[in-house]
């Protein structure tokens, strides 16, 4: 479920830029874990894998980036598990 809820705000994020080009789109889905890439061309860059523990949850690793209105980068990195959404946002 928690990796839907940030599947859910990834996908928010790239569509709210709905003007911007994909310059890059790698994804591999398998039954017990996943990864994808996006970049596209406004500098947002998604990075997510995760991985099926114990036949009931996941653990999904990711980061992501973009350039923040006032024109600083910005880069979240996140573990979601079990235990729920940790991000850690270096500004």
């Amino acid at each position: 479920m928690k990796f839907l809820i940030v599947f859910a705000c990834l996908l928010a994020v790239a569509c709210a830029n709905e003007d911007a080009k994909v310059l890059r789109e790698d994804s591999e889905v398998n039954v017990e874990d996943f990864k994808y890439n996006v970049e596209l061309d406004n500098h947002i860059k998604l990075v997510q894998e995760g991985l099926l523990k114990d036949h009931d949850n996941w653990v999904v690793h990711g980061e992501y980036e973009y350039i923040a209105p006032d024109g600083s980068p910005v880069k979240v990195t996140y573990t979601a598990d079990d235990t729920g959404y940790h991000p850690v946002v270096h500004a």
